[in-house]
């Protein structure tokens, strides 16, 4: 068996699937398989996996589900990857052609793996630039909460995920006729319970496309309050920085008037928060419907 599952949740992004193809063709290390994560696309997304995987370049899984929004293909991804560990690496973005022998490596060197929930590297522009900050200096690991409230990193960095740790933790929750559940919850809750090893390495080339995710995340909070007021609870769960619950609070508020249920505010730790920067959420709500 592969050591390693790279998969890629996709909808409706053939045209730009063939640059993560060749990327993963030319990786350094063959010890991985593709997962691909097809999210109810329409386009020839099925055609063009078939058509790789008769070419046995790499091993490819495809996967077809109903569209959901890309916590249920992580979802998927999760109730499938049997690998010891796992990588997201998203349609419009691509590897390093080192990069699965940089975590694999990284990895081999790690003692006491069952104590760790994974690995935690870089992400890069295609001209080499790194997102946000480098890994903190001297430090070898730490949680979520470490990398970005203690040692203050920055910017977007790529979770490689020990697929054991991640069958302990509940699934994203997935809510009617929302679409989006912040991703990094699961990785906080990991690592509240078992460090990640850092690793100052580029391990993703990224590039935001227009109308993705990262672009339009405005737009998903009016439409996914829910799955956004869930991300926000458990934030507040395992934080003990004042400012920062009173903040998580502010955005439940947003969530509770986004979903027209003021319930959500009597859910989660330290609800008297909620109510107290509940005139600040209505205020900020405001802010974003008229971006």
């Amino acid at each position: 068996m592969k050591r390693i599952t790279v998969f890629t949740p996709t909808y409706n992004r053939a045209y730009l699937l063939p640059r993560l193809y060749e990327s993963l063709c030319n990786q350094t290390s063959k010890d991985f398989l593709w997962l691909v994560i097809d999210d109810g696309s329409s386009d020839d997304t099925g055609k063009l996996i078939q058509k790789w995987q008769s070419e046995k370049r790499i091993e490819i899984q495809y996967h077809y589900k109903k569209n959901g929004g890309m916590h249920t293909g992580h979802n998927a991804a999760y109730k499938v990857i049997a690998t010891e560990l796992n990588v997201c690496i998203d349609s419009d973005d691509y590897m390093p052609d080192d990069g699965v022998d940089k975590i694999l490596t990284c990895w081999s060197n790690i003692k006491n793996k069952d104590k760790i929930s994974g690995i935690v590297g870089l992400d890069a522009t295609a001209n080499g630039q790194v997102l946000g900050s480098r890994m903190p200096a001297d430090i070898t690991q730490g949680s979520y909460h470490d990398l970005y409230t203690k040692y203050k990193a920055t910017g977007d960095k790529k979770f490689v995920l020990r697929t054991a740790e991640v069958k302990r933790f509940p699934l994203y929750p997935e809510y009617k006729n929302e679409k989006l559940v912040p991703l990094g919850i699961l990785y906080i809750m990991m690592g509240e319970k078992k460090p990640f090893v850092f690793l100052d390495d580029v391990l993703c080339i990224v590039e935001y496309q227009e109308g993705g995710s990262s672009n339009t995340i405005f737009k998903q909070y009016m439409q996914s309050p829910r799955g956004f007021a869930y991300a926000r609870r458990i934030g507040k769960k395992y934080s003990d920085n004042l400012f920062r619950n009173l903040i998580q609070s502010m955005h439940i508020g947003v969530s509770a008037i986004f979903a027209n249920d003021l319930s959500l505010l009597l859910s989660g730790p330290k609800l008297y928060q909620n109510l107290l920067m509940f005139p600040f959420a209505i205020l900020l709500a405001i802010f974003i419907k008229l971006k």
